[in-house]
């Protein structure tokens, strides 16, 4: 590798640096070095609890994960990126309350963000080797064991909130986080302070409870987690409190007194795809797998596979409101060939029938 001081400056070459990834569309940016010595500790913790529910890719490359150097040796700086997707909380809050459509978490409503991110992290890299010589690096987005928000943080691009989110002073916490792995000893950032200070809002609003403690989240009863990673049934001591979240949950969001500095991104590949922000249950349910592999193409929705779509929706469809549209998309229903939605299906059916008896 070049020494970055045949070129530009330490602090030089990192403002230019900066001045590249907010060109190429990210809102944040940060240097940290590779320390991140007390969150493994608490992962470590989170993880002997059995926290991480049926997520054993979180439990796995455990060092690799604590050490961004042994993940990528050589690894001296990491950079982290962000990129604002923020919506307007108050047509989430009426998503919500309109319990035959369907709600979907505000990060899927458009296009994936892990090859958008990549890409710029990626021309990011480019045109840093440019800059300082052959140089040794590699690119994160979800892609990898690291701890993303401890590094972000450690970054200055924010605090970890007691919801376990990012949240940054002035844009909220909706945004996306990537990494550049680097070999180049770059001047680091101060890392963010936190401030959420007494409020405990995120922690009252989880309708399951999941966060059983500040900055402890419980991912066996979070409804993200319940609707993208596990599979099988849901439990039914959490189905109602799902309420009409058929892909992720964001109550603890849109609750943070800090989002209300969120920044409205017109981002081309986050707008709303499939009418997924006014689409009702029943239009959902009555997908295909042709048509939900079809629609969900470049989606993160895509992760949670046909089966678990209809699950979820079946679970939502119980919960809304006993009309004629319902009952009938769910009769329909009843003889489902998979047996998760054929279960789900009939709870939903029985769940009607008690409110109606």
């Amino acid at each position: 590798m070049q020494d970055a001081s045949d070129t530009l400056s330490a602090p030089d070459l990192k403002r230019a640096l900066q001045n590249q990834a907010l060109a190429l569309g990210f809102t944040h940016f940060g240097v940290a070095d590779v320390a991140v010595e007390a969150d493994a500790a608490h992962l470590t913790h989170w993880i002997a609890a059995g926290r991480h529910g049926t997520m054993a890719w979180m439990a796995r490359n455990h060092e690799k994960r604590t050490a961004p150097d042994a993940l990528v040796p050589g690894t001296l700086r990491v950079i982290s990126v962000g990129l604002d997707y923020g919506r307007d909380p108050d047509a989430a809050w009426a998503n919500l309350r309109d319990t035959e459509r369907a709600y979907v978490a505000r990060y899927a409503l458009g296009r994936d963000y892990h090859k958008l991110m990549r890409n710029r992290l990626q021309k990011l890299a480019e045109w840093l080797t440019d800059a300082v010589g052959p140089m040794g690096y590699r690119v994160f987005v979800d892609s990898a064991p690291v701890l993303e928000r401890a590094l972000a943080r450690n970054a200055g691009l924010g605090w970890i909130g007691k919801h376990t989110c990012l949240i940054d002073h002035e844009g909220g916490s909706w945004f996306f986080l990537g990494e550049l792995f680097v070999d180049v000893p770059l001047p680091i950032d101060p890392p963010a302070t936190a401030h959420c200070g007494t409020c405990v809002r995120c922690i009252d609003v989880c309708p399951t409870q999941a966060i059983i403690a500040p900055w402890i989240l419980d991912a066996r009863k979070c409804i993200s987690y319940l609707t993208i990673e596990h599979e099988g049934a849901i439990p039914e001591e959490f189905r109602e409190a799902i309420g009409n979240r058929i892909f992720g949950c964001d109550d603890c969001q849109l609750v943070c007194p800090w989002n209300k500095f969120a920044q409205r991104t017109d981002e081309p590949d986050f707008r709303v795809r499939n009418n997924l922000d006014t689409a009702t249950l029943e239009d959902l349910f009555r997908w295909t797998e042709a048509e939900f592999l079809a629609r969900t193409e470049g989606s993160a929705i895509r992760r949670t596979g046909f089966s678990r779509w209809r699950r979820n929706i079946a679970v939502a469809l119980g919960n809304a409101n006993s009309s004629e549209t319902v009952l009938s998309a769910l009769t329909a229903a009843k003889e489902d060939p998979d047996d998760i939605v054929r279960e789900h299906v009939h709870w939903a059916l029985g769940q009607h029938a008690r409110r109606n008896a």
